[in-house]
């Protein structure tokens, strides 16, 4: 089956003997990857249990996770982006832009969406992240707080 990889490399996805597969909110099944390979911009797997087509395509739609504790840590100045949402974003003056709901994956980069008064989709990349402060609950950006 075709997997989309959001990893960096997406083959990284494939360093874990286990994912977990949510199919819904309270769905939730633990597979096994029994191979994989890249292909194109995502993956094809093989998982246990899932032998035909039928069973490849009830799992369409579905979310691929890994334990966090399996995860390895991020490294110096990169963060896992579910460690981003729900902090507060100021630009470099100061001015509170919002908070970060979520991360839309665009061809160039990551964009961070901010919701606060307005709404802000700034890339995810060192030019315009300056600074993260995760027990702050803070994140700087190099974004103007009103686009003239």
């Amino acid at each position: 089956m075709r997997v989309r990889s959001y990893t960096d490399p997406p083959e990284g996805l494939l360093k874990f003997e286990r994912w977990s597969v949510r199919t819904g909110p309270e769905e939730r099944s633990e597979r096994r990857v029994l191979e994989g390979r890249g292909q194109g911009e995502g993956l094809v797997v093989r998982l246990e249990g899932v032998d035909d087509r039928e069973a490849a395509a009830a799992l369409r739609g579905a979310s691929v996770e890994v334990a966090r504790s399996a995860l390895p840590p991020p490294g110096r100045r990169r963060f896992y982006q579910v460690d981003l949402i729900g902090l507060v974003v100021c630009n470099l003056e100061g001015a509170e832009l919002g908070v970060v709901v979520h991360f839309v994956e665009a061809p160039a980069s990551p964009v961070m969406v901010v919701q606060g008064g307005e709404q802000y989709w700034i890339p995810a990349i060192p030019r315009h992240l300056r600074k993260v402060d995760l027990n702050a609950g803070r994140i700087v950006v190099d974004w103007p707080a009103a686009l003239e």
